[in-house]
């Protein structure tokens, strides 16, 4: 294609380590999620492989022996563990007797971080991709092809390629670039008042509760800590009456990979632990990343605490640029988190359906603007 060779790879540890990390540090909107050991350590554990609807089909471009593009690809018999939703397409398929699973997906599983999707030289390397994704898709009989929560260079390049494009909405924390905070009571004091008071109010309510924190990074965390971490993550799936989609091997395997990435959070009252938040670090960026957390004890507020105001104070006081609070959650205005726009972009075989799913990105789209324009009208900072 174009003069490149593709090939797909079912097993994302046969694919070189070092060429795909060389790609991936040259994107300007890379994310350490996408490194080929995360990605790795979700299949060889168990969490994203065929057995759990996500079965990988990684494609890589090479020019001669120079690997020059990469995307990690999934058939999909699902859309669980994606976050941008598209239920309602498949119920439209399966009521006019056409089958829309098994899909393409390029995504990172269960983790709803905006990024590169596309990792590429360059951008003929970039578009190439995306018509070797197209082309997989058509030659395996699919419904259609999504690429999620990408880069800008990736949005443009999808455009280029007459894919359909779709945007949401996530909210982030943002250091001021040239008045950094210098410390969690200035970030406060740029609150507008009752933004300020409810935080206020709410970290008394965990203080005078006897709660205090412990923060452990990196391989500070041992094994023990990853256990009680991930007790509290099954918890918290079991209380939404749901499965967990990481195994216990996922998070050893990140402890023995990448250990640099994490930050726990665990909190502790009379002596014992009750709770604990975990999230990722990207040092060389300085951006964090909200990820898990969970509680085998109830305590008003405590996961407010646990989940922002611990680590907002974290970023702080160590310079950080960004914290990425998830998916979804208009709640996290009130704590400072600011919402954004995030991009995917999708291609489907049926042209009558690819027509039908234009005209509802096009009102959705305009809807997602007007939302927008909403939430930065209603700032929870003050008026400069």
């Amino acid at each position: 294609m174009d003069g490149y060779v593709i090939r797909v790879h079912d097993e994302p540890s046969r694919i070189e380590a070092g060429a795909w990390n060389a790609l991936l540090a040259a994107e300007p909107e890379a994310t350490l999620f996408l490194r080929h050991e995360y990605l790795a350590a979700l299949h060889d554990s168990g969490s994203a492989t065929r057995a759990t609807g996500w079965q990988p089909l990684f494609v890589t471009l090479h020019d001669g022996e120079t690997l020059a593009g990469a995307a990690p690809l999934y058939l999909k018999s699902h859309s669980y563990g994606e976050y941008v939703f598209d239920w309602a397409w498949a119920d439209a398929y399966q009521r006019h007797g056409l089958t829309y699973y098994p899909k393409l997906l390029g995504a990172v599983p269960f983790t709803p971080v905006p990024g590169a999707r596309l990792l590429a030289r360059g951008e003929a390397e970039r578009r190439t991709l995306l018509r070797a994704v197209r082309e997989i898709a058509r030659q395996q009989q699919l419904s259609s092809a999504h690429l999620l929560f990408m880069s800008e260079a990736d949005r443009d390049a999808a455009l280029a390629e007459g894919w359909l494009l779709r945007s949401n909405v996530q909210f982030h924390w943002r250091n001021p670039v040239e008045s950094p905070y210098a410390d969690f009571a200035a970030f406060l004091a740029g609150l507008q008042r009752d933004k300020r008071k409810k935080i206020q109010q709410e970290r008394r309510r965990v203080g005078e509760a006897g709660v205090a924190f412990e923060i452990l990074e990196g391989e500070a965390i041992t094994a023990a800590d990853w256990d009680f971490f991930h007790r509290c993550y099954t918890l918290t799936y079991r209380a939404h009456r749901s499965t967990p989609y990481l195994t216990r091997d996922f998070f050893a395997r990140m402890a023995a990979t990448m250990p640099a990435h994490w930050l726990l959070f665990v909190a502790h009252r009379n002596g014992e632990r009750i709770a604990c938040s975990l999230v990722a670090i990207d040092p060389q960026r300085r951006i964090a990343y909200g990820r898990y957390w969970g509680a085998v004890e109830a305590v008003p507020c405590l996961h407010f605490e646990a989940c922002y105001y611990q680590p907002l104070q974290w970023c702080i006081a160590r310079g950080y640029r960004r914290f990425e609070g998830g998916a979804q959650g208009e709640h996290k205005m009130a704590r400072g988190l600011l919402p954004v726009a995030t991009h995917s972009a999708h291609w489907l075989a049926h042209p009558q359906f690819a027509r039908a799913v234009a005209d509802f990105l096009a009102a959705e789209g305009g809807g997602v603007e007007r939302y927008l324009d909403e939430l930065n009208e209603r700032s929870p900072f003050k008026a400069a």
